[in-house]
């Protein structure tokens, strides 16, 4: 990609998070890593719903700046990503309302619920709390990186990434439309999962059509439990402490009602 399409599409983009809510007055970031190496980024502390393609920085791989414009301090995290996965050129790093409520609550959103989330996003696994903008964040994130197309990160937000600025958003709101429809769920009775050969047949029709390949399959989650799918190690994936290790929270139907209903007005 040129860097003219990149600074218009990362644009374009942010207005899309803004006006989504997925992100509210600077928060959140957006790169896109050019064909040449270098990484077009969201300058720091600006409004993403009112952004101009010429405010944008441009860095190079370890984050060094090549014009005068200052890139989000959060770019660390887009940096990590495009080191453990060669396969990626796009980042979107946000705070959901849905998603980063699972994030607060110490949550992943990894139970297979939906069969369009299995064939195009696979779970999002909880990587443990860090302090933005520094090494904590990426160090918690990096074992994570290279199975999933998109995390959670505790008490903080939401980042996904692929192989333009447009799948990466897709999955952002994937993200988040799972976990807005798994709140709805517990409020109305409590989510079913897909059984374990429904799962089967899934995972073999994502890899068929090429939405996601074998290296999915050592996502740390339960979607391969109890199921014949295996890694491309041979052996079966596992769940991760920081998966399935957190602690869980109880509610009441009422009290997951009003929860959503606040959440409702917040976004009005």
């Amino acid at each position: 990609m040129d860097e003219q399409t990149a600074r218009r599409e990362i644009v374009r983009v942010g207005q899309l998070m803004y006006e989504r809510s997925y992100v509210v007055s600077s928060d959140g970031n957006v790169s896109v890593r050019l064909d040449d190496g270098r990484v077009v980024a969201t300058p720091t502390q600006t409004c993403k719903g009112r952004m101009t393609e010429e405010m944008l920085a441009v860095t190079d791989l370890d984050g060094k700046p090549l014009n005068e414009r200052k890139a989000s301090s959060e770019l660390a995290m887009h940096l990590l990503i495009y080191r453990e996965r060669p396969d990626v050129h796009a980042v979107c790093h946000a705070h959901p309302p849905h998603g980063s409520a699972f994030a607060v609550a110490g949550l992943a959103i990894d139970q297979p619920i939906l069969s369009e989330v299995i064939l195009t996003l696979g779970c999002v696994p909880l990587a443990e709390y860090g302090t933005p903008s520094t090494d904590e964040l990426t160090e918690a994130m990096r074992p994570l990186v290279k199975h999933h197309n998109a995390l959670l990160m505790a008490n903080h937000g939401a980042v996904a990434y692929g192989a333009d600025v447009w799948q990466a958003f897709d999955r952002l709101e994937t993200l988040e439309h799972t976990a807005k429809i798994a709140i709805l769920a517990r409020a109305v009775g409590g989510p079913r999962n897909l059984p374990p050969d429904a799962i089967e047949k899934l995972i073999n029709v994502r890899e068929a059509a090429g939405y996601l390949d074998e290296r999915a399959r050592c996502q740390s989650c339960g979607y391969l439990h109890e199921t014949q799918i295996t890694c491309p190690t041979g052996e079966r994936a596992s769940v991760s402490a920081t998966t399935n290790g957190a602690s869980k929270i109880s509610l009441t139907r009422e009290e997951l009602i009003e929860l959503l209903a606040q959440a409702t007005n917040m976004n009005k």
